[in-house]
């Protein structure tokens, strides 16, 4: 390992879901304090930008490839610089950091990751719902629809959806229909309550909120294509009612309360 090469490091920070506020504190410091920044373009609020220095030269990685994301890692570490490499939400779901990772490793350029807010939990948040509610789902699953890049067989959406849990379905609102259709197939009834959440946080978060019967149609007329979560599962409007949490019930005792249960 060269000296040049060991003075310099890599920070993967998360954006959060568009936000600007919704970055950590910590995430924010690392852009104050960064050489450079390699940010995903246009998932990533360009007001954070404005956290850097003035004089920190910024690259949109949306006009790059891995390779030359990796040349200007290389570049950068060697010339003694903390670089920050910006990703939309959390770096851990859908973030393409694992190839990134490999690469500094086998480099031995040191590098450290910062959680971010992810899109699921800003979407929970617009439309004020809860994923876990007892008696309803003790489960979310996070996926996505198979597209350019595959999916299991065996974590095909309608394979999943037996599951009946709280799902969070990632980049797949562009082909709504067929996930409906694998949501039925699956197993929800087609009453199960949908919604889609574009640009979570952002200005101009667009919801819907429908049924599997209905959200087709309402995302077809919304125009809604790219940058949406869609949310399943019967905690978006448990009809039947739930389970009130233990955690607060005065009947329960736990480590910090003692209860009034015989």
């Amino acid at each position: 390992m060269s000296q040049k090469k060991a003075n310099g490091k890599v920070i993967f920070v998360g954006a959060g879901p568009g936000d600007p506020e919704l970055i950590t504190v910590k995430g924010s410091r690392a852009l104050e304090n960064a050489d450079r920044v390699i940010y995903a373009g246009s998932l990533v609020n360009p007001t954070l930008l404005k956290l850097c220095r003035p004089e920190t030269p910024v690259h949109d990685s949306a006009h790059l490839t891995l390779e030359e994301v990796l040349a200007l890692m290389d570049e950068g570490t060697r010339q003694g610089e903390t670089i920050v490499r910006l990703h939309t939400g959390d770096p851990s779901m859908y973030g393409a950091v694992k190839e990134q990772f490999d690469h500094l490793d086998k480099e031995s350029i040191p590098y450290t990751v910062i959680p971010g807010v992810s899109s699921v939990f800003a979407a929970a948040a617009a439309i004020k719902r809860e994923f876990t509610l007892p008696d309803i789902s003790q489960t979310l699953i996070l996926t996505r629809m198979a597209g350019r890049t595959p999916v299991p067989e065996r974590e095909a959406l309608a394979n999943l959806a037996k599951h009946q849990a709280s799902m969070a379905i990632f980049l797949s609102v562009q082909d709504m229909g067929a996930v409906v259709e694998a949501l039925l197939e699956g197993g929800y009834p087609a009453a199960t309550p949908i919604a889609v959440i574009a640009k979570a946080s952002w200005p101009d978060e667009e919801v819907l909120l429908g049924t599997l019967e209905t959200i087709v149609e309402k995302v077809k007329v919304a125009g809604i294509r790219k940058q949406a979560q869609i949310l399943v599962g019967d905690f978006l409007d448990p009809v039947n009612g739930y389970a009130r949490s233990k955690l607060y019930d005065p009947t329960f005792t736990h480590e910090y309360r003692q209860g009034t249960e015989k």
